[in-house]
């Protein structure tokens, strides 16, 4: 319980300082965003949305197929889905 106190409170001090306190022109927080919006990032993010795209979308439809035959209606089965049956000799 302590290691936890003492993690927030230092959690909370990070958030604190990059947040309030000047380094230069901005804060830490200022800084970060100011270079996220840099037109090398732009570039950056365009580039992994495009090399990365085709790779999510075939992730997103394997798990759409995934979910399907996990949710699918068992026809001609007797047991309900999720269930399990005895085996029959």
């Amino acid at each position: 319980m302590l290691r936890f106190i003492v993690y927030l409170a230092i959690a909370i001090g990070l958030v604190y300082f990059a947040t309030t306190v000047q380094l230069g022109k901005r804060t830490l927080v200022g800084h970060v965003r100011a270079i996220w919006h840099t037109e090398q990032v732009q570039e950056f993010k365009e580039g992994v949305k495009e090399k990365a795209g085709p790779a999510v979308d075939r992730l997103g439809r394997g798990m759409k197929a995934g979910y399907h035959e996990a949710t699918k209606d068992n026809k001609g089965s007797e047991t309900a889905p999720g269930t399990t049956a005895e085996a029959k000799p």
